[in-house]
């Protein structure tokens, strides 16, 4: 086997302050960086200069380098390197394809390692300041991706339970069509709904609304997530709404937004 090591690193939703001490103590030991394009700019800036940085991700559905690239060149990194970081948006084991490139630095019998990160859903609700769990409203959460084809359902012919928080990553920039697929797939038209972008940095957007009105809410920047459930209805955003409410007596305005 190889001396070297290879790291698969959660780089976090984007604040390097969110970063493990130990992500952050390999990071500045790393002789070579494969990163994903959404890690932010001040978790990179913790690389020190000099050190070769390999941008392998890909922006608004474009990329360069397909997944089995990507993978050889982290087996050929490990084979040049003694220490490679792969730098991975978020935690690498939630829709992060960290199993693809595990399979392939076993098949080349290279020692690695996998340091967590926190994921876009967690930072996402501290953003929002809303649990994601709550023991009146929700007692479970599914986590899963958009997917436009037609076989492709939350649960296919199984209704969601009123009790579950769904957190949606990658929504894409069409929010009509999350709508109607998550309409689709049992979930009530009123049920509130939070769009979560760039969790945890500076252009941080919070924006509350309902499942029926997501469709003409305009896009934000990636990386956006939704969360969909009651819990929605306990933001940050919808403390601003009952202010709203006292304030003018009217209703709720449809979307509302804090940053």
């Amino acid at each position: 086997m190889s001396s070297s090591r290879v790291f698969l690193i959660g780089a976090g939703p984007g604040d390097p302050e969110l970063l493990t001490v130990k992500a952050v103590r390999l990071l500045q030991s790393a002789k070579i960086v494969l990163h994903d394009s959404l890690v932010s700019p001040e978790v990179l800036a913790l690389i020190p200069p000099g050190i070769p940085r390999i941008d392998v991700g890909k922006r608004a559905g474009f990329r360069l380098l397909t997944q089995s690239d990507v993978n050889a060149l982290l087996v050929d990194a490990a084979k040049q390197h003694e220490i490679v970081v792969r730098l991975k948006g978020g935690d690498p084991l939630l829709f992060g394809r960290a199993a693809e490139e595990i399979e392939s630095l076993r098949a080349a019998n290279i020692a690695f390692e996998i340091v967590p990160g926190i994921s876009a859903a967690f930072a996402s609700a501290a953003a929002a300041q809303v649990s994601l769990t709550d023991r009146r409203l929700s007692s479970r959460v599914l986590f899963t991706t958009f997917s436009r084809s037609e076989n492709a359902r939350l649960f296919a012919g199984v209704p969601i339970a009123p009790d579950t928080t769904v957190v949606v990553y990658m929504p894409g920039p069409d929010y009509d069509d999350v709508s109607h697929w998550l309409a689709e797939s049992g979930i009530v038209a009123e049920t509130p709904c939070l769009v979560i972008s760039k969790a945890s940095q500076r252009e941080q957007v919070v924006r509350s609304t309902r499942v029926s009105l997501l469709g003409s809410l305009s896009s934000l920047p990636a990386p956006a997530l939704l969360i969909v459930g009651r819990v929605a209805s306990h933001s940050a955003v919808s403390a601003v709404a009952e202010d709203w409410l006292k304030q003018f007596g009217s209703e709720n305005p449809g979307h509302l937004s804090i940053s």
